[in-house]
């Protein structure tokens, strides 16, 4: 024990959100896939891919808007 804050956590949920990103662009290797796949935990990558999914839809509709208003 070296009194350093544990930082799994948070590498654990960048992992997450650096896999979904590559999900939804679909450029990810299949060994990067495994490997991060087997790293990190399964309700991160729900909760990250739900905001990620909301974001995108909320950016387009916001785009959307933009667009017609002009």
């Amino acid at each position: 024990m070296s009194g350093e804050p544990d930082k799994a956590p948070m590498a654990s949920w960048w992992r997450s959100v650096k896999l979904v990103a590559w999900s939804f662009l679909g450029i990810r290797s299949r060994a990067g896939y495994q490997d991060d796949l087997a790293k990190v935990n399964p309700i991160h990558v729900v909760a990250v891919g739900l905001v990620g999914a909301l974001l995108l839809v909320f950016g387009l509709i916001a785009l959307a808007s933009w667009v017609v208003g002009k």
